[in-house]
């Protein structure tokens, strides 16, 4: 059977209020303007790092803005979040099926690791890969390469699912397949472009892709 990787911000969980609430605080630390809604809505998916810097300009002012956010996460952010309707079957329904499952994300490995030990399913999940605190691996290709060497994967044996361009992206860099979700922040365009190999509308149409 299959290795799974999960994206999880906007593919397992919607998590756009804590992450645009923290965003926002920390802007509001930096005394910066705060974007509104619809930008905010753009930095879930790429790392908070590559998103800060065109704005901040000057690296160190960047680590700052990152400590704001991390901070506000940690006490609030974290738990501002909801689990996607009907993705808690699609979970269980592929484990029984014997595909190996992984979480693949952007977001900082012990904030990933924490969400996911408080979900259902959270358990089904046998690697969770995220970004080092530091920043070091961060992007896509980076941690779906560190997903594979953990788990002793090949990419041909594995698919990348997930909402935004960055997961298409990363899957095409290894060779692998790529699913895009169009139930979280990328749009059908957005995902087509980066390669996306299929689409699902609704969580129950993983299954049908991945039978």
């Amino acid at each position: 059977m299959a290795t799974l990787f999960f994206d999880l911000d906007g593919t397992l969980i919607d998590s756009a209020v804590g992450i645009t609430r923290c965003v926002a605080h920390a802007f509001e630390q930096m005394g910066e303007p705060v974007p509104d809604e619809a930008t905010l809505r753009t930095w879930i998916g790429p790392s908070l790092r590559v998103s800060f810097a065109p704005i901040l300009k000057d690296d160190a002012r960047v680590e700052q803005a990152v400590g704001h956010y991390l901070h506000r996460f940690e006490h609030h952010g974290w738990l501002e979040r909801e689990v996607y309707p009907g993705i808690a079957d699609v979970i269980e329904s592929l484990h029984a099926a014997g595909h190996r499952l992984a979480v693949v994300t952007a977001k900082n490995e012990p904030h990933a690791r924490k969400i996911i030990a408080t979900l259902p399913f959270g358990h089904r999940f046998v690697e969770i890969v995220g970004a080092t605190v530091d920043g070091r691996i961060s992007h896509k290709p980076q941690l779906i390469a560190e997903a594979l060497r953990r788990l002793g994967a090949e990419p041909a044996e594995c698919t990348m699912i997930g909402d935004r361009r960055m997961d298409m992206e990363g899957a095409v860099h290894h060779g692998m397949r790529g699913i895009g979700v169009l139930w979280g922040f990328g749009s059908e365009d957005e995902l087509r472009t980066a390669g996306a190999s299929a689409l699902a509308a609704a969580p129950a149409d993983l299954q049908r892709l991945l039978a």
